[in-house]
């Protein structure tokens, strides 16, 4: 079973409507003018330093561990999607940290909830 992991940084004072925005922005690729552009290629290479054990395929959208499961990286210039299958949550969690420290916080649309609370650390 699949599972994507979400996010983005909403512009100060911009309105926030995390389904419109995980539709248009996460799923279609559309640029939106309340969301900022985002480090991609800094997220990435964290990514990548976190997840240096793993087997990267697809020009480095790709990572899989036999028996750890496997995340694919869809991104904009403001957006960075995970789509993860078979992972531990303990491995989620780190891939989830990784955007979180770029004041990033987390949109679940399995329950539609963003976790805006996560980056006040």
């Amino acid at each position: 079973m699949g599972m994507d992991l979400d996010f983005w940084r909403y512009k100060e004072n911009a309105a926030r409507d995390h389904a419109k925005v995980y539709r248009q922005a996460a799923c279609e690729g559309q640029q939106l003018e309340e969301l900022e552009t985002l480090p991609i290629d800094e997220m990435l290479k964290k990514v990548a330093d976190v997840f240096s054990d793993w087997t990267v395929q697809n020009g480095g959208t790709l990572f899989e561990k036999e028996g750890r499961g496997a995340f694919q990286i869809f991104t904009t210039p403001q957006v960075l999607r995970f789509d993860c299958y078979g992972m531990s949550e303990q491995d989620m969690n780190a891939l989830m940290d990784v955007p979180l420290d770029f004041g990033c916080p987390l949109y679940d649309p399995q329950i539609e909830t963003r976790f805006d609370g996560w980056t006040d650390r």
